[in-house]
């Protein structure tokens, strides 16, 4: 370029944070150093390095896909919501919440690019009519309110952190703005979370029960058995090749056992596997290999040598397990993901563990207790927790756990015996490196959910080809899809409303709930205990709703019990309850001095009135000496409405119990 061109054509100015480091205030990954991550000159932001958890999938920052003229002030937002000096009263943001503002930062400018009318170049430009008219735009885009709040709250970011912007500022706070925003609505306290139904838990956790039980052994000889066939492919010479291919093709005829087949041919990678030499070898003797196929035939799928041992009413649950990873449901990498998510389902509800927390967990994680006899009597899990802590890189936590969770533990290790991670990606089949190649080196929380619905539909299909019942049942006609945050969900439901029955044959929920309680779940930073009394509530709401909406007073007891039980069976086809609330207190002392026993069913308590009683006695002379300064009150003790509170009006008495 000539220098007059230079003169017409002049360079852009350089942005004064071009050079910088846009993770420099950040805690970066293990063996990350700060000169190999993103500059704020770049166009795209890897937050790989500051992703502290192995489960996450990796994040970028991609500004190309911003409008051109919103590029240099997209940057300078989210550097500020990365690294620069944090305005006074903001947090530092997590890397996923910050990737969340991007997309809709990507949402406003895209509105403000292609809007009609008022055509806006700059930020400071902005007036509220214009705010509003995005607000009208959101209402007209996204039908949740959550979403819109999300919105709205990204594009007061600028406002907030007008101070770190270079290029363009917002010249006012949204929230000043008439109509901008949405009137409150009245928060939920139920934890919004799906919660399996029982009809499909049932028998979901008996099949993950069965895997981990029972059909283990099998799919673990099977995976031991590939490894080492893996490992044996090539090593054999030549010359030993030939007498140990002569020796497997006289098995084969002796015993008439059909060779491992593929595609209706003999699957040579099998047979070299099994030698242990190489497939070209076998090439050259793949004419004699076709002829002794055509004398003892062929598997329909390269079988693995192993014998199944497992069993599933008296009988193998399956004839055996397949060398080929696709195009079978009986292959070594189906069956081993499918033996893989029954042990995340069976630690996952029988823990209370959170997803990021299961999938960081290391060979060597449980511990194991024993009594003077020997006999195990407690299993705690050892790993990282995440949620609520200061660390990014998690603070180590213990979770006490049953039998079963430290035989889904012991499957694991064995099932992954070359790396650190019990959750890591398995090496089967097409695709299925060493987890070393990817960032992630467990499975991220998407991958788990389809191997968690793959374990469903294995199941049913297996099922309609063994003609059993015990299949995973739809809910409203419609499969039902799992993800990984039911399971807390429902193992708190499970331990709050402690059904009289039992899930897989022997799992009782309040021994479950008290070893649980006694380690990590009982901790108030784990939340799971916050979890359980909230079901806890619901529950006893639910229970007193019944009473009072249909007088349901269930078991009762006391001396009086019978007798109450008469009188609300005689009032029970009366279009109402014939009783009344006295709040006069002489109509009370009336009605009291009575010699006729009355019932008097509260909303959360029944009573049966005798004046013969001692108790009876002792309470109305009580009240006769109180005078209209004095209330009454029922408090709950442990649950149950047992204790009657005479105290001052004002406050300054003594109560009376």
């Amino acid at each position: 370029m000539t220098v007059l061109a230079l003169a017409r054509d002049p360079a852009p100015p350089s942005h004064p944070l071009s050079d910088i480091f846009v993770l420099h205030a950040r805690s970066l990954r293990a063996g990350t150093s700060l000169e190999s991550t993103a500059r704020f000159g770049d166009d795209v932001w890897p937050l790989g390095p500051i992703l502290h958890q192995d489960h996450m999938r990796n994040l970028i920052l991609d500004f190309t896909t911003l409008p051109a003229r919103w590029q240099t002030l997209g940057k300078e937002l989210s550097y500020a919501l990365l690294s620069a000096p944090l305005p006074p009263g903001e947090a530092r943001l997590d890397p996923v919440t910050i990737r969340e503002i991007f997309t809709e930062l990507k949402r406003f400018f895209a509105w403000l690019d292609s809007r009609p009318g008022r055509p806006l170049a700059t930020l400071s430009a902005m007036a509220p009519a214009d705010l509003l008219d995005y607000q009208r735009h959101l209402r007209a885009l996204l039908p949740g309110s959550n979403s819109r709040s999300r919105a709205r709250a990204a594009v007061r970011r600028f406002w907030r952190y007008r101070n770190n912007l270079i290029s363009d500022r917002l010249a006012f706070d949204p929230l000043r703005v008439d109509g901008w925003g949405e009137p409150n609505q009245a928060p939920n306290i139920e934890n919004a979370t799906d919660r399996i139904p029982e009809a499909v838990f049932g028998p979901l956790l008996a099949w993950a029960l069965r895997f981990v039980d029972d059909f283990a052994v099998d799919i673990l000889a099977g995976d031991e058995r590939w490894r080492q066939l893996r490992g044996n492919e090539g090593r054999m010479l030549a010359g030993h090749a030939s007498a140990a291919l002569q020796q497997l093709v006289q098995e084969h005829l002796r015993d008439q056992r059909p060779l491992p087949g593929y595609a209706g041919r003999p699957n040579l990678a099998n047979l070299a596997a099994t030698i242990g030499c190489s497939r070209r070898y076998l090439q050259r003797h793949r004419d004699e290999i076709a002829a002794v196929a055509e004398t003892v035939g062929l598997t329909p799928a390269g079988l693995i040598d192993v014998p199944i041992t497992g069993r599933l009413d008296g009988q193998a649950w399956i004839e055996g397990i397949a060398t080929m990873h696709k195009g079978t449901r009986h292959g070594l990498g189906t069956l081993a993901r499918l033996l893989q998510a029954a042990c995340y389902i069976v630690i996952a509800f029988l823990s209370g563990m959170r997803d990021s927390e299961i999938k960081h967990l290391r060979r060597g994680c449980l511990s194991t207790q024993y009594d003077a006899d020997g006999i195990a009597y407690r299993w705690k899990l050892h790993g990282l927790a995440f949620k609520g802590e200061q660390d990014p890189t998690g603070t180590p936590a213990t979770w006490v756990v049953g039998r079963p969770v430290a035989r889904a533990i012991e499957v694991l290790q064995r099932l992954q015996p070359e790396t650190e991670l019990l959750f890591a990606r398995l090496p089967h089949g097409p695709g299925n490196g060493p987890a070393t190649k990817a960032r992630n080196a467990v499975l991220v929380s998407s991958t788990t959910n389809k191997q968690l619905n793959e374990f469903i539909d294995w199941i049913n299909t297996y099922c309609a080809e063994h003609q059993r019942d015990d299949t995973i049942p739809t809910v409203n006609k419609r499969a039902w899809r799992l993800k990984s945050s039911q399971f807390r969900r429902t193992l708190a439901w499970f331990i709050a409303r402690r059904p009289g029955g039992s899930i897989a044959g022997a799992i009782q929920y309040r021994h479950l709930s008290i070893q649980m309680f006694e380690g990590y779940a009982g901790t108030s930073d784990s939340g799971f205990r916050a979890e359980v009394e909230s079901e806890q509530a619901l529950s006893r709401g639910e229970h007193l709703l019944a009473m009072i909406d249909a007088h349901e007073h269930e078991n009762l007891a006391g001396p009086a019990a019978v007798e109450a039980e008469r009188r609300l069976t005689a009032f029970a086809d009366q279009p109402g309850f014939p009783g009344t609330v006295v709040t006069d207190r002489r109509r009370f002392l009336r009605i009291i001095a009575k010699h006729d026993p009355a019932v008097y069913p509260g909303d959360y308590v029944t009573c049966v009135f005798d004046p013969d009683t001692k108790g009876t006695r002792r309470i109305q002379e009580a009240i006769r000496d109180l005078d209209a300064r004095h209330l009454i009150s029922v408090r709950d003790r442990g649950g149950l409405p047992s204790v009657l509170t005479i105290r001052e009006e004002s406050g300054s008495g003594d109560p009376y119990t």
